[in-house]
């Protein structure tokens, strides 16, 4: 019997398309390439540098979203989620992730699947293979979604879908 794993298919396949396309990059990592190990679950947390450029005019807030696809979980699972992140800002510094961390007027982070309201580093199941992290900011046409720090990832998503002027992803790996 074979029980080698096959990788689940990228979230962003199952999104509906999105008007215009955001660019997202870091200065921590490269596209499909390996975030660095700050960035992991007991060795700092540390979420990655994050900058976006392509937004269409209209936008007033972006919703950024981590996800690992690839979790053990059905579903996947959400290590971080940041709703109404202000127009004019079009990046994040390493680290903007931290519990308490102030990313601006109007911005909700919700709660990952740690349970917390934070970035949760990446904790793939040693000897599972790379997992992929998915990074993906919305450009939305609100910056009040009538959201707050109890509504879930799922529900922020679902909830905005009508206000999605542009999207980008970034994907980065890790394994232990």
């Amino acid at each position: 019997m074979n029980l080698q794993r096959t990788p689940a298919p990228h979230p962003i396949d199952h999104l509906p398309a999105a008007p215009a396309e955001l660019t997202v990059t870091s200065d921590d990592f490269t596209d499909g390439g390996p975030l660095p190990r700050s960035a992991g679950f007991g060795f700092g947390n540390t979420s990655p540098q994050l900058s976006w450029s392509g937004a269409p005019e209209g936008t007033r807030s972006y919703l950024l979203v981590c996800h690992d696809p690839d979790a053990p979980v059905i579903g996947g699972f959400t290590h971080w989620a940041v709703l109404g992140i202000p127009a004019g800002t079009t990046s994040l510094a390493a680290d903007a992730g931290a519990f308490g961390t102030n990313l601006g007027e109007g911005t909700t982070t919700l709660t990952n699947d740690y349970g917390t309201r934070d970035f949760g580093g990446a904790a793939p199941p040693e000897g599972d293979g790379p997992h992929r992290y998915v990074f993906t900011v919305w450009a939305l046409d609100t910056d009040n979604t009538g959201l707050d720090a109890s509504t879930s990832v799922a529900k922020a998503q679902f909830a905005t879908l009508g206000n999605v002027l542009a999207r980008g992803t970034l994907t980065g790996t890790y394994e232990l």
